[in-house]
């Protein structure tokens, strides 16, 4: 919980659900889906990740089901689409990486303070972070905090 007693709102995308089954990942994204559980983070998901794992492993269709339980859901709106649009037109990522600026569109326009993810390509990049987050100021929106799992649990032993 943060000083004001609110917990902090958190989008994950699909990587992170991959990689509480994934070797290299496993220890951080299941300790993050604990700490979801635990009531550290509240949770944000969007049909957007559930598209992205319709093909994936039973195993992590059924984490994604389980968590959906207990999130909030980020609706693609026309203002999300607008943002997404945004990014792609600044060039942080190209047409084909429309999803991955869907992501950080959704995590913004639904005031989360962090996204989540495993992606270090398109979304959790020092390049690329400062560039979403320069459209989000011009678009109106405030900064948003993107982190590997890793980097947000890290700190769960201190106070907040």
């Amino acid at each position: 919980m943060t000083a004001i007693g609110k917990r902090i709102r958190v989008y994950a995308d699909a990587s992170v659900y991959g990689g509480a089954f994934d070797e290299e990942f496993d220890a951080a994204s299941k300790a993050f889906f604990d700490a979801i559980r635990a009531g550290r983070f509240r949770l944000v998901f969007s049909r957007v990740v559930g598209d992205e794992l319709k093909d994936a492993p039973e195993v992590v269709r059924n984490l994604f089901d389980q968590m959906c339980r207990i999130a909030e859901t980020a609706d693609v709106t026309e203002e999300a689409l607008r943002l997404q649009e945004a990014y792609l037109a600044a060039g942080i990522v190209g047409q084909r990486w429309e999803a991955d600026a869907l992501h950080v569109a959704l995590a913004t326009e639904s005031q989360c303070s962090v996204i989540v993810s495993w992606n270090f390509k398109h979304i959790v990049n020092f390049r690329k972070i400062p560039l979403y987050n320069g459209v989000n100021l011009a678009c109106g929106y405030s900064p948003i905090a993107i982190h590997t799992p890793q980097e947000v649990i890290d700190d769960e032993d201190q106070d907040l």
